[in-house]
């Protein structure tokens, strides 16, 4: 794997872009293979149920219980299909001590979240070169690992 693409890509991708924007386009360009983890997986969905519940995705455009249950599946059979995406695991163990590292290294001077964290500590144990994400705080940790940027 060479590309990891953080929840915030996804929610962007199925939600917001719909096959117009600047993530549909680096799909298009790249043609990666991105690595979906458990933790991943459970993020996306849950952010697809975040969005009906505010009712609102980044656009401003309403996210209704339909929106997302379309997205749900939508998601659900690229990962089913593995073209575009594929189930990756990352040991436990491994996660919680590259965690710890980067946390202390990094949060109280930066601030940074948890899930931005294990995202980026997942690209590395992955051995992934790139970090895709739209959210400012997780690309600047990912730059401070060594991660490039798109």
């Amino acid at each position: 794997m060479s590309i990891y693409a953080d929840t915030n890509f996804f929610t962007y991708l199925y939600l917001e872009d719909g096959g117009s924007g600047k993530a549909d386009q680096l799909m298009q360009e790249q043609h990666p293979v991105l690595p979906i983890t458990w933790l991943l997986k459970a993020e996306v969905i849950n952010a697809f149920e975040q969005a009906v519940f505010s009712g609102y995705g980044e656009s401003q455009k309403r996210v209704n219980a339909e929106l997302a249950a379309s997205c749900q599946q939508q998601f659900r059979d690229d990962l089913r299909h593995g073209i575009v995406m594929k189930r990756m695991e990352v040991r436990q163990s491994e996660l919680e001590r590259l965690f710890e590292e980067i946390s202390l290294l990094y949060t109280a001077k930066h601030g940074f979240r948890t899930y931005d964290i294990l995202h980026v500590a997942s690209a590395l144990l992955l051995k992934c070169r790139s970090f895709w994400s739209l959210d400012k705080r997780a690309c600047k940790l990912a730059k401070l690992e060594g991660l490039k940027l798109i």
